[in-house]
C-alpha cells in the first residue's frame, strides 16, 4: 500500500475548545498557533477550531469596521503561511468581507495556503443571536479535499436546522462533517447539542465531530463540551465543560465509512454544577477580560450576596475580593455574624463601613421637603442608594468592579432599588431564580468545582440558608412580607418569561387569580428597571437583556 494511501486512511483530527477574547484578533492568533502546536506534538494532521475564532464570537458590530475585517483576515493569512512547515492543516473561523458582503466564515488552510473558504448560510436571528444583521448568506458549499480525505464544514446554525446543508454535502461526496461552533450555554444545553447533531447522522449517515468554543463573552457562556458522533450514532468522544482543552482523535476508513478510533469521554456535569460552573466562568471571564484587577461587593449576611461573594473567590482567588458590610440601624445582630463567618470562611477581605451618617444626612437635606409625609419606601431606598454611593466610592478610589448582586427574582418584579442595590458592573447571579440561588449555594457548601480558587467546606454559613430573606430596610422586614412565597413566585415567573405562557394556563397549573396579575403586572412594570441593570451570566434559555426584549412602554396585560 503507497504511502500516500495509508495517509488518506487514518486520519488524526485535533479539536480545540479554546477561550478567544472578542477583538483580541492579535491574541486570538497566538492561541490558534499554540493549538497547532500542541496538535502536532500530538501527531495530528487537521486541527478543528471554532467559530468565528479569530475575531471572537460573537463580534457583534466589530465585523461593520474594515478594519477589523482586514486584520481578521491577515491573521488567517499568517496561520495559513504556518502550515508551509508541513505541520497540521487548521480549520479556523473568522469574518470575512466578500464580493457581495460580510460572511460568517470558515477558512481551510494546509500547505502554506487557504485551500478553501466556506460562508455561513443559516444565519440565526432568535434569543441571543443576531446574525442577518451584520453578515449575508453564503452559498450551499461542498466538501473540501484534505489531504485525500474530502471533509464538509458546516457552520454551527447549519446543523441545527433543516436547509439541507448536511446532506448536500454528503450528496456531494463528504466523508466526514466537521462543524465549528459557537453554542453558548444554557441548562441542559449539552443534552440539545447531542440530539441535533444524532438527527444530521441519521440524515446523512456520516460521523459528525461538534467543536465549541469556551469562555464568557458579555453575557454568554460558552461551555466547550465538544464531542463527535460515528456514523453509527454511536458517541466517538466527549469532551469536559467548563476548561479549555485540546483533544487528538484518530479516524480511520473502514468499510463503512470512517470511525473514530477511541477518544475522551469526560462526564459533563448536570444542574447546580453545570450552572455553578458557568458563573464562575463567566464572572472570572468578564474581570479579567475587562482588565479589572479586583471586585468589591456588598455583604449583607443574605443568601444572595454570599452567593455572589462565592463566585468570586472560586473565579478570582479571595486577594482579588472584598467585601464590605455596610450597616444601618435595621440591621440584625444576625446579619453581622452571618456576614462575618461568610467572608471568614471564603477568606476574603472584609470591612464595615455604617450608613448611619450619611443617611440622616440625606433625611435631614429632604426634611423640609418632606415635611407632612409618611415615612416609607422612599426613606427604605435612601439606605440602598447610600450602600451603593459607598461601594461606588470604594470602586472609584481603588480600580475594582463592583458587583450587583440581585437575582432573577428580584429582577423580575422590580424587588431592587435603581441606584442602590441595583449599580455594579456585573451580576453573576442575575439569571438565577431565588430558589436556583439557594439550590447553587447547598451545592457549592458541599462541593468544589474543578478549578475553583476558593477553599472546601462550608463557604455560605447554615444560618444565611435557613433564615427567612430580607432586605432590613424597616424593622422586622421579611422579602415575604410583599411578595408570593418564592417557590411560588419564581414557578409563575418561568412560565411568563421562559415559557411565554398565557395567565389562564399559568391558573390552571394551582396558582392564585390574583397573585398571577400581580405577578404579571410588576414584571411588565419593572422593565424600566431591568434596561439600566448590569450584565450578567446568562444562565436560563431566555435570560433578561439578549434573549427577552419587551418595550418599556407597555399596557398589555392578559386579562
Amino acid at each position: 500500500m503507497s504511502e500516500e494511501l495509508k495517509m488518506t486512511d487514518v486520519l488524526r483530527i485535533a479539536v480545540a475548545q479554546f477561550n478567544p477574547t472578542v477583538g483580541d484578533v492579535v491574541g486570538n492568533l497566538g492561541k490558534a498557533r499554540a493549538a497547532r502546536a500542541e496538535a502536532a506534538a500530538q501527531g495530528a494532521e487537521l486541527l478543528l477550531l471554532t467559530e468565528l475564532f479569530i475575531s471572537g464570537y460573537p463580534p457583534e458590530d466589530l465585523v461593520l469596521k474594515p478594519a477589523f475585517l482586514k486584520a481578521c483576515l491577515q491573521a488567517v493569512e499568517a496561520l495559513a503561511a504556518d502550515t508551509a512547515d508541513g505541520g497540521p492543516g487548521v480549520i479556523v473561523g473568522f469574518p470575512r468581507q466578500g464580493e457581495k458582503g460580510r460572511h460568517n466564515s470558515v477558512a481551510i488552510v494546509d500547505g502554506g495556503k487557504i485551500l478553501a473558504f466556506r460562508d455561513k448560510i443559516d444565519l440565526p436571528n432568535y434569543g441571543e443571536f443576531d446574525e442577518k444583521r451584520v453578515f449575508v448568506e453564503g452559498e450551499m458549499p461542498g466538501p473540501v479535499n484534505f489531504r485525500g480525505v474530502r471533509i464538509g464544514v458546516p457552520i454551527c446554525e447549519e446543523i441545527w436546522n433543516d436547509l439541507g446543508v448536511c446532506e448536500t454535502l454528503a450528496e456531494t461526496g463528504a466523508e466526514l462533517l466537521l462543524v465549528p461552533n459557537g453554542s453558548p450555554y444554557y441548562r441542559g444545553k449539552v443534552d440539545v447539542r447531542h440530539q441535533v447533531a444524532l438527527r444530521q447522522v441519521i440524515e446523512t449517515g456520516l460521523p459528525l465531530i461538534f467543536a465549541n468554543q469556551l469562555g464568557g463573552q458579555d453575557e454568554l457562556v460558552f461551555d466547550g463540551a465538544s464531542f463527535a458522533f460515528n456514523g453509527d450514532k454511536s458517541l466517538a468522544f466527549q469532551m469536559s465543560q467548563f476548561e479549555e482543552t485540546l483533544a487528538v482523535t484518530t479516524w480511520k476508513r473502514t468499510a463503512n465509512g470512517w470511525r473514530c478510533d477511541g477518544g475522551p469521554m469526560s462526564h459533563t456535569p448536570e444542574h447546580e454544577e453545570a450552572d455553578y460552573r458557568a458563573c464562575v466562568l463567566g464572572f472570572r471571564d468578564y474581570v479579567n477580560k475587562n482588565g479589572f484587577k479586583s471586585v468589591v461587593l456588598g455583604l449583607s449576611g443574605g443568601i444572595d450576596s454570599a452567593l455572589c461573594a462565592a463566585i468570586a473567590v472560586d473565579a478570582l482567588g479571595e486577594e482579588r475580593v472584598r467585601t464590605l458590610m455596610l450597616p444601618y440601624r435595621y440591621t440584625s445582630e444576625e446579619s453581622f455574624s452571618d456576614a462575618a463567618a461568610c467572608a471568614k470562611a471564603l477568606g476574603c477581605n472584609y470591612d464595615i463601613v455604617p450608613i448611619s451618617d450619611p443617611v440622616e444626612g440625606f433625611l435631614s437635606s429632604l426634611s423640609e421637603m418632606f415635611e407632612g409625609t409618611e415615612s416609607g419606601i422612599t426613606e427604605e431606598n435612601l439606605q440602598s442608594r447610600t450602600r451603593g454611593t459607598i461601594l461606588m466610592a470604594v470602586s472609584n478610589k481603588f480600580g475594582s468592579m463592583v458587583v450587583t448582586t440581585g437575582n432573577k427574582s428580584e429582577m423580575s418584579v422590580g424587588y431592587a432599588t435603581l441606584y442602590g442595590d441595583m449599580n455594579g458592573g456585573f451580576n453573576p447571579i442575575k439569571d438565577l431564580y431565588k430558589m436556583q440561588v439557594y439550590g447553587l449555594s447547598a451545592w457549592r457548601n458541599a462541593h468544589v468545582p474543578p478549578g475553583a480558587l476558593g477553599p472546601s467546606g462550608e463557604v455560605i454559613p447554615a444560618n444565611i440558608l435557613s433564615k427567612a430573606p430580607s432586605a432590613e430596610l424597616r424593622p422586622n422586614q421579611t422579602d415575604q412580607d410583599s411578595l408570593p412565597p418564592y417557590p411560588v413566585l419564581d414557578d409563575i415567573l418561568e412560565c411568563l418569561v421562559e415559557k411565554e405562557l398565557g395567565v389562564d394556563e399559568i391558573i390552571a397549573r394551582g396558582h392564585d387569580v390574583a397573585t398571577v396579575h400581580r405577578v404579571e403586572h410588576l414584571l411588565y412594570l419593572a422593565e424600566y428597571k431591568r434596561r439600566q441593570s448590569a450584565p450578567g451570566v446568562k444562565i436560563t434559555k431566555k435570560n433578561f437583556g439578549r434573549d427577552r426584549r419587551y418595550p418599556i412602554t407597555n399596557r398589555f396585560r392578559d386579562r
